[in-house]
């Protein structure tokens, strides 16, 4: 066979077999061509590895193929194993042989302790007693002649192939040992097997006292290990560094905010602040972002805005540069952190006057509740301008209080930034309420329009529906987006309310249509609502309100010093979050019923208490006595 052949998959097999059949023979080959300096134990496991570790593995070299003779025949896998297994016994008796040989070798299989390990008496320790004084290769010669039957030139083959300097010389001297053929036939005999070896327990006081140190070392490492862990990083009462720490990290060199691509948004799985390229007409203006970031850092006296729940303290790493620019006469930069997004803001004469920071909460922000960000108001809090997300294709402008408002569109530059859009009033009459209703880019989804209200925080609110279930007990639907037809008739008579969440950190608002009521009197039907204000950092508040469905605008409530349950609110809950539908129930004045059919109710303020969730139940509307 060519010597560039190698052993496939059925060969490695094939060799397997060949070892474990010769198994005993291989042991006896390696056990008498390692030096008797060693020592019997040291031996014996020495044996087994280079006989374990003879197999070879798939792609390895096949070599010659063996001639012709001995009991063994033309069998090229035991020739392999055989010079494998040879070259590794007389490897220790090189140089540094005696000190691999020492130590193990590398740390292979098998493994012995506790145990001292020897051949039983006779035999091939008698052998191994005679061959003592002869070189390892003559005495690998002699086994593999005397014992294993093996030719002269084979046996210089398989010499030359395991690597011994003089493998004709090593025939020759093995061919000339006094052995006598007594220790011949004993080690033919059948029933001798070298791998058979007797074991005798290690010095068991010594161990014991071994093993005593071993612990008590290992306790003491793992005491000084637990004690270095509680006093070299105990944290303070803020996780989050102080702005020495951040300045020593290099949070506030401008030179290492982090920069996303343009086109990263589309190809990622993570579609939310993440995905937001730096943009802006004053990216690149390192002294603007050095101020806005050693403003962060060290707020001084510039005013410092952050929504409920939200800390302003300086990064702990390089922020994200999400725009830089100048809108209105003043310079604007947005950075992220982590769950935080802040604003900086100065007049765009360049010494940094009337600066102010905002900082709000992001958690868990998506397509929708990070699809826009507040750049800059008008000083007569009547128009905001804001910056749209790489994903948003169009813009519009409607409002919230007419259902029918087909809205008009709203310009937006190439960098994402709005032109100037109405906003809600803070205060005084209701007469209107402006919305957003944005519209994702088909490269991330399929006719996604939805709807987002400003609160006057730096994120805008998402505004959703949830429609009424399709029985009485049939699950509660899915919430979906505020733009159809239903959804707008909803929201019409609740866009006033949205008033009562300014200054909150809100992420999503969901009127949830949950049961409906027939009135008493034949006053006609009403629905019931539960509108959920989810704040960022998950619960949220909520109101239970009933709704009447002719056409009037306004909740009803009853008068008298003790509010009805469609009034109820509460704070910081996690109820209306989906099933099971709450329970409701209030009454009706008889005077009510001819209101409602003649006159539109006058609107009473509610007041705010806390109730608690209701449980599961119908919602049902009774006369009042």
């Amino acid at each position: 066979m060519s010597t560039s052949q190698r052993f496939g998959s059925d060969d490695v097999e094939h060799a397997e077999a060949v070892l474990v059949e010769q198994y005993p023979r291989l042991v006896r080959l390696a056990y008498l061509t390692l030096p008797d300096s060693l020592g019997r134990h040291t031996r014996v496991l020495l044996a087994h590895k280079a006989v374990q570790r003879a197999l070879p593995r798939s792609g390895t070299p096949a070599g010659p193929a063996p001639a012709e003779g001995g009991t063994d025949g033309p069998d090229r896998h035991l020739a392999l194993v055989r010079s494998r297994a040879l070259r590794a016994a007389l490897a220790p008796a090189g140089p540094a042989g005696t000190t691999w040989a020492r130590i193990g070798r590398p740390p292979v299989p098998p493994f012995v302790w506790g145990l001292r390990l020897w051949p039983p008496a006779g035999g091939i320790d008698e052998a191994a007693r005679t061959l003592s004084g002869a070189p390892a290769p003559v005495r690998a010669a002699f086994v593999l002649l005397r014992l294993d039957d093996l030719a002269q030139d084979e046996t210089v083959r398989l010499l030359g192939r395991a690597g011994a300097a003089d493998p004709a010389g090593a025939v020759r001297d093995a061919l000339a040992l006094p052995v006598g053929e007594d220790l011949l036939r004993a080690l033919r005999r059948p029933e001798f097997d070298a791998s058979v070896v007797s074991a005798r327990p290690t010095d068991l006081l010594r161990r014991r006292r071994r093993a005593r140190a071993c612990w008590a070392g290992l306790a003491t490492l793992a005491l000084t290990l637990t004690v270095l862990s509680v006093h070299g990083s105990r944290p303070g009462p803020d996780v989050r560094p102080a702005a020495g720490s951040a300045a020593a990290s290099g949070a506030l060199d401008p030179a290492r905010l982090q920069r996303v691509s343009a086109e990263a948004w589309a190809d990622t799985t993570r579609v939310d602040f993440t995905a937001w390229p730096a943009r802006g007409g004053r990216t690149a203006d390192r002294g603007l972002l050095a101020r806005a970031l050693g403003t962060w850092a060290a707020p001084g006296t510039t005013p410092v805005a952050t929504t409920p729940g939200t800390t302003a303290e300086p990064p702990a790493q390089p922020p994200q540069l999400l725009y830089a620019g100048a809108l209105d006469g003043r310079a604007v930069v947005l950075m992220r952190d982590g769950d935080r997004v802040v604003r900086y803001g100065e007049t765009t004469t360049g010494s940094g006057g009337g600066r102010t920071l905002d900082v709000t909460r992001t958690d868990d922000a998506g397509v929708t509740t990070a699809a826009a960000l507040t750049l800059s108001r008008a000083p007569d809090g009547a128009s905001a301008r804001y910056l749209l997300a790489p994903w948003i294709a169009t813009a519009a402008a409607r409002d919230l209080l007419r259902a029918g408002d087909t809205g008009h569109a709203l310009a937006v530059a190439a960098d994402g930034v709005t032109a100037p859009a109405a906003v809600p009033p803070a205060g005084g009459a209701c007469a209107s309420w402006p919305v957003l209703e944005l519209t994702s880019s088909t490269r991330i989804v399929e006719k996604h329009s939805f709807v987002l209200a400003d609160l006057g925080a730096l994120s805008p609110v998402h505004l959703t529906y949830t429609p009424l279930p399709d029985g009485p007990a049939a699950p509660a639907r899915q919430p979906r987006e505020a733009t159809g037809p239903e959804a707008r008739a909803a929201w019409a008579r609740l866009a006033c309310r949205l008033g009562e969440l300014r200054g909150g950190a809100y992420r999503a608002v969901n009127v949830w249509d949950f049961a409906t009521s027939q009135l008493p009197d034949g006053a006609g039907r009403a629905v019931w609502s539960c509108t959920r204000a989810s704040g960022w950092a998950g619960p949220g508040d909520v109101a239970v309100r009933l709704r009447l469905e002719a056409g009037h605008r306004r909740t009803w409530h009853r008068p008298g010093p003790r509010p009805p349950a469609a009034g109820s609110a509460s704070t910081s809950s996690r109820a209306c979050a989906g099933a099971p539908r709450p329970a409701a129930g209030t009454c009706w004045p008889p005077e009510a019923g001819r209101s409602a059919r003649s006159r539109r109710p006058e609107r009473s303020a509610p007041t705010q208490p806390h109730v608690p969730s209701p449980p599961p139940g119908p919602a049902r509307t009774a006369r009042c006595p």
